[in-house]
């Protein structure tokens, strides 16, 4: 699955469906951020939902490609370890 573009309190809730659909259906997700070119903390939220979706169905959620913007929200807010990235 990818996202792109800014996801923002606009877009945000467009991905969380996506994700719980995706969760629902699969036990693992891999989200690919490569072209996120910014998040807020709706975007954050959503994947914050989506990784305690996972975690409560004993699936995961696996982050791909998570660029700076994200990884500079990641950062900042302390959830890093939380959502940690695959390679």
């Amino acid at each position: 699955m990818r996202a792109g573009g800014e996801i923002d309190l606009a877009t945000a809730p467009r991905l969380r469906h996506r994700l719980a659909a995706a969760l629902e259906a699969h036990r693992e997700v891999v989200l690919d951020l490569s072209e996120v070119t910014f998040m807020d903390c709706s975007g954050l939220r959503v994947l914050v939902q989506a990784r305690n979706q996972a975690d409560q169905y004993g699936g995961r959620l696996v982050l791909r490609g998570v660029g700076r913007p994200v990884a500079r929200l990641l950062k900042l807010t302390g959830l890093s370890r939380r959502l940690a990235a695959s390679p």
